[in-house]
């Protein structure tokens, strides 16, 4: 497509904007993760490794992070579980009201944060009278979870149809051999993207988690916003960021490459 050239310019400048407004602020946590000074400046006064030696040896970092992980793990597990049962329900199925289980299942993602986790704080709370701690943490993380799973496995449903399954089938196999030769291997890089994605939206969600952690558990995204106001701590917790940073762009990358899509998958 031809554009004129002021036309060009302009929407090169608008994309460098952008990036710019998206980047430098990771930048900035970046260079200050290596700056001597205990409060964030700008520029840098020098160069030093001396809060990331502190940053392997603070105990409080290091319980959060395997907080988190711990959680990520378990949200994905349920989420690829319940996001795979629910894609083959509604493109192998039909049934009165699809449609709206379909927008219920993907809702959750689209919900803003806050009233996700008040409505399920109530729930656990009011409703179940349950102790808020690592499970309420995980069954929250699952409803949104769920969803990029869900769209992941929907999508490799649409585009792989039945007929190789009807085949597999006419030919003598079994349902659950069918599953497992044919139907599965043509899945398993769309669960590995969903399983990737889910992680990482699990591994960073703090609003959720703020309403359905409680006071007794401690996820990193928490550790971080908790120690970000202290001075003493402040530069620790640009280390931790610039890791996060760094360990984010594995999984999102693989989850592209997997799906074959540039947004992931998710849609």
């Amino acid at each position: 497509m031809w554009l004129p050239r002021p036309l060009t310019w302009a929407l090169r400048c608008a994309v460098g904007l952008t990036l710019a407004f998206i980047y430098v602020p990771l930048l900035v946590v970046v260079l200050n993760a290596f700056n001597p000074d205990r409060v964030s400046t700008w520029p840098p006064s020098g160069f030093t490794l001396d809060w990331w030696r502190e940053a392997l040896t603070n105990q409080g970092a290091l319980d959060a992070t395997l907080v988190s992980v711990q959680v990520a793990l378990c949200a994905t597990a349920l989420a690829l579980a319940l996001g795979t049962l629910a894609s083959f329900a509604l493109q192998r199925y039909a049934f009165f009201g699809r449609d709206a289980v379909s927008l219920l299942v993907i809702l959750p993602i689209a919900l803003p944060g806050i009233v996700t986790g008040l409505s399920l704080n109530a729930a656990f709370t009011a409703m179940l009278g349950l102790d808020l701690g690592f499970l309420t943490i995980v069954v929250a993380h699952a409803t949104f979870c769920i969803v990029v799973v869900f769209n992941n496995v929907i999508a490799r449903l649409r585009r792989l149809g039945e007929t190789a399954e009807a085949a597999s089938m006419d030919l003598g196999a079994t349902r659950f051999t069918t599953f497992r030769l044919v139907t599965f291997p043509a899945l398993r890089s769309a669960l590995l993207a969903g399983g990737l994605l889910a992680f990482a939206l699990s591994f960073d969600e703090i609003i959720v988690t703020t309403f359905t952690a409680g006071a007794g558990t401690e996820t990193l995204p928490i550790w971080i916003l908790n120690n970000l106001t202290r001075p003493n701590n402040a530069p620790v917790v640009n280390v931790v960021g610039t890791c996060l940073i760094v360990f984010s762009i594995l999984p999102i990358y693989l989850s592209q490459k997997l799906s074959g899509t540039a947004s992931g998958g998710r849609f």
